[in-house]
This record gives C-alpha cells, structure tokens and sequence, in this order.
C-alpha cells in the first residue's frame, strides 16, 4: 500500500508541522488573546461585585429610609391620637361647665318661681283669710243678728282654717 509507504517519508514533516501550527497557536491564544479575555472576565466579575456591593448598600439605605418613615408615621398617630384625646376633654370638660351653667341658672330661676309662688300663696291665703272673716261677720250679722268685732272674727276664721 502506497499510503503506509509514505507515512515513514513524511511522518516527520507533518509532525515538524504539527507542532509548529500548535506552537504559533499557543503563542497567539494563550500569550496575546487569553490575558485579555481574562482581563475582560476579572472586570466584568469586579463591575458585577461591585454593583452587588452598591445594590446591597442601596437596599440598607431604603431599609434605613422605611424605617424611618414608619417611626415618623407611629409618631404622627401618636400625637393625633394625643391630640385627639386632649380635643375630646377639652369638649367633655366645657359640655360640663355649660350644663353646670345652664343647672345654676335653672336652680336659680326655680328658686326665684318657688318664692314667688310661696308669696303669692301667702298673699291668696291672706287674702282668703280677710274675705273669710268678712264673709263670718256677715254671715254671724245675717243669721244671729249679732256683730262680731274684726279681731274675734279673725281669730276664729285662723282657728278653722288651721283645724
């Protein structure tokens, strides 16, 4: 066979070749394009960490900020509700004083009818008491014939309305 003949010949050329080819390979890859390309990686792999460091730094500041807000938030119900407490006390205590007001008014002008009502009455029974003892001594004159003096009869017509 004429192939493996040749083999023999040319067998240490293609090898000679062979490693030439690889060798200028090697040279171009490894030595000029592969630092690059990991050049390229390491700052990617850097550009990556670092805008983790920067996304987690960003995180804690919103945390912070949340935080915050909720605090002010819990605060501003506090103070509405302190408000809101102290606004209701104030109304309770002038609902009070006005209805002590207005009690004391009252008080005052039912004492005031409840004099007056006792005046009158005592003005109406006074009253009574004279017509009762002018109607006695005119009743005692009618009947009797008699005339009774104004202090007996008044004494007697207190007598009767007192029994």
């Amino acid at each position: 066979m004429p192939q493996f003949s040749q083999i023999a010949l040319t067998y240490a050329s293609q090898i000679f070749w062979l490693a030439v080819f690889f060798g200028l390979t090697f040279l171009v890859i490894g030595l000029g394009m592969l630092p690059k390309i990991s050049g390229t990686v390491e700052a990617r792999n850097q550009k990556i960490a670092s805008d983790l460091a920067a996304a987690e730094a960003a995180r804690a500041v919103a945390d912070d900020t949340e935080a915050a807000y909720r605090a002010r938030m819990d605060e501003a119900r506090a103070a509405a509700l302190k408000a809101k407490q102290e606004a209701k006390t104030a109304a309770t205590l002038e609902a009070e004083k006005r209805v002590k007001a207005v009690d004391a008014e009252l008080a005052d002008k039912v004492a005031t009818a409840e004099a007056s009502l006792r005046a009158a009455q005592a003005k109406a029974v006074s009253e009574i008491e004279t017509v009762a003892v002018e109607a006695a001594r005119e009743v005692v004159a009618k009947v009797s014939g008699l005339t009774v003096d104004k202090v007996t009869a008044e004494n007697a017509v207190k007598a009767a309305l007192a029994a």
